[in-house]
């Protein structure tokens, strides 16, 4: 108890001293006085009646008091501007968007959606965003399926029919889309700046147009990763229903696709220079752990894989190969970052969760792999439960983790939760609900 109150008393101190902690010499910023903000989307459970965007001060890992932002009752999904000044978060309750200015930290609006979302992108600073909804309807057609365009400016919604469509990827600035659909062996391209509202489907009429082109000759797309006019497309593959987990170019302005490069698995990617990191199951169930040569001892029955694609040479030394394949948690992969230390954090979704966190005995294991660039090595930490979102920093070696609907805190340098007795004892931000995702709007 005193070395609590020590901290406390030290912890005034430095308020008084620091503008950030508010006081006299408060310059403008945020209402919350912090300029190291991380946003945490908080959902409610059993235990809280209410939800909302919680402010997180990036470097003490506590939550700002009386910094909470409206933006539904069980908000989840979020996405930010490239700048950093725009923030929306998607209400499952409502099938609703929420905006926040993150300067004034307060809201821009809001749009209600046709219906739910698992895939948003706001890829500008004009306030213009872009969500896929696959049960999205279109007057006088009987398909399914749309990526609508969000202008929170004016609460505008125009609709781009898009069929089955699951997932949207923006280049930068947004002036082409690439969407991806259930069950297609497409890629469909989007312009969507000369998008028809308040529905334009240019895509069920006659495609190609200056709105959309469908580009065939892939397997099962599901996810992209663009550097500058080059697309890397993952092919599901097996996974997904078709046929072999792959990636693929695809050229932003001839629309040529080229050869594909087999992978063990392919839902999630993420390039650094040359080396494209991509990681899948390959199968619906994933290959055996003990098929693996380098995977740990588990109780799981299967696993999903990380590969490395040289996008240079489009080679990849690890496919097939059970020597060097390197083994990760199953699930369905959809998160991944990379830090300044070169820890690779991997998440998925629906995974095989091993034991109880809560009450550890023997092995624990859930949904999040760390990759050591360094020594190729995988680190599994003991948690349980779905990585709905992953935020690492430049200045500070920690990685923010929403796991199980909690705000884990690691520790880079060890690759274990970051344990201080005086403010995150258990390794976790203190945030009452459900953790959804998790968004730095600053840049520290």
């Amino acid at each position: 108890m005193k070395r609590r109150i020590l901290v406390l008393v030290l912890g005034v101190g430095a308020c008084l001293s620091f503008v950030s902690c508010g006081g006299s010499t408060k310059t403008a910023g945020p209402p919350s006085g912090l300029t190291n903000r991380v946003l945490a989307s908080q959902g409610t459970t059993s235990t809280t009646n209410f939800g909302g965007l919680v402010i997180v001060n990036g470097y003490t890992d506590f939550p700002a008091r009386g910094g909470r932002i409206s933006a539904g009752s069980s908000p989840g999904l979020m996405a930010v501007t490239p700048s950093l000044n725009i923030a929306a978060a998607f209400d499952v309750s409502s099938n609703t968007v929420y905006a926040t200015d993150t300067t004034k930290e307060s809201s821009i609006g809001n749009i209600r959606l046709p219906g739910p979302t698992a895939s948003m992108v706001l890829p500008g600073s004009n306030g213009i965003g872009f969500a896929a909804v696959p049960t999205a309807t279109v007057t006088g057609f009987s398909v399914l399926g749309a990526v609508e365009q969000m202008n929170f400016s004016n609460s505008v919604l125009t609709t781009i029919a898009v069929t089955n469509a699951q997932t949207v990827i923006a280049n930068d600035g947004g002036s082409q889309l690439l969407v991806f659909s259930n069950d297609s062996d497409s890629v469909t391209v989007l312009t969507p700046g000369l998008a028809v509202p308040p529905v334009d489907t240019s895509c069920l009429t006659n495609p190609p147009n200056a709105v959309c082109t469908i580009v065939p000759g892939f397997d099962r797309p599901v996810y992209a990763v663009i550097s500058g006019n080059t697309a890397y497309i993952l092919n599901c593959g097996a996974e997904c229903g078709g046929t072999q987990a792959s990636v693929q170019t695809l050229d932003l302005s001839t629309f040529a696709v080229g050869a594909p490069v087999n992978v063990n698995g392919a839902t999630m990617g993420f390039l650094n220079g040359t080396q494209l990191y991509v990681a899948g199951n390959g199968t619906p169930t994933g290959p055996l752990c003990t098929s693996i040569t380098g995977a740990a001892k588990t109780e799981a029955t299967y696993c999903g894989t990380l590969d490395i694609v040289d996008v240079s040479s489009m080679t990849d030394p690890y496919f097939n190969n059970p020597g060097t394949e390197i083994a990760i948690p199953d699930g369905f992969h959809d998160r991944m970052d990379l830090n300044v230390l070169g820890q690779l954090f991997i998440g998925s979704h629906d995974c095989t969760n091993i034991g109880n966190v809560n009450n550890p005995s023997g092995e624990v294991r859930g949904c999040l792999a760390i990759y050591r660039t360094a020594d190729n090595s995988v680190v599994i930490p003991p948690d349980n439960g779905n990585v709905n979102g992953l935020q690492g920093f430049t200045t500070r070696p920690v990685e923010y983790v929403a796991e199980g609907g909690n705000l884990r805190v690691y520790d880079t340098l060890t690759d274990t939760l970051l344990i201080n007795a005086d403010f995150i004892p258990q390794g976790t931000v203190e945030i009452v609900g459900y953790v959804g995702d998790v968004k730095a709007i600053d840049f520290f």
